[in-house]
């Protein structure tokens, strides 16, 4: 019985180490997905900025436009247009383009990642603690009036553990 518990109690401190070994992984890739997104709202922040200047731009364009009306003729005017409008919707369209690559980037490799953790807790398992000899004492100490705490550090396991064998056995607790 000594021996099981040893086995038991390293089990438990395995676990808990994988476990914080999870936990440290999740948030070194927080970490780098912060960093990610930090880059991507300074992509954002750019295009703004580019957005407002090409906003004056157009507008000085408008005033340009307002005064060589009078001297332009409807094809001149259409011409015009156009060329400004290209000029304006060229860089933001490459802009767009980069901020769509990195956006497809982040998501790719978010969903590497998700599908890693996924595999890595598919593959842990938790080894059940309680045998039938554990059934029998834990039944045998509570008929005989023992609390479930008092049966837990007893026995060395858990409370839910013994209050998960109580209910299986339908023993009704007065806890």
């Amino acid at each position: 019985m000594h021996f099981i518990q040893l086995n038991l109690e390293y089990i438990v401190i395995v676990m808990a180490f994988i476990i914080l070994y999870l936990l440290y992984f999740v948030y070194a890739k927080d970490a780098q997905h912060s960093k990610n997104i930090r880059s991507v709202v300074k992509v954002v922040e750019d295009l703004n900025r580019e957005l407002f200047y090409l906003k004056k731009q157009l507008n000085k364009i408008q005033g340009k436009i307002k005064e060589k009306l009078q001297r332009m003729n409807d094809d001149q005017i259409y011409e015009e247009i156009e060329r400004s409008v290209y000029d304006i919707v060229q860089p933001l369209s490459l802009e767009f383009k980069q901020l769509q690559e990195n956006i497809n980037a982040i998501d790719t490799e978010i969903e590497n990642r998700i599908s890693s953790l996924e595999s890595g807790v598919k593959q842990i398992s938790i080894p059940s603690s309680i045998h039938a000899n554990d059934n029998e004492k834990i039944l045998s100490l509570f008929k005989q009036g023992n609390s479930v705490e008092t049966i837990s550090k007893e026995l060395h396991i858990a409370q839910p553990e013994v209050e998960f064998v109580l209910k299986i056995n339908k023993i009704k607790q007065s806890s």
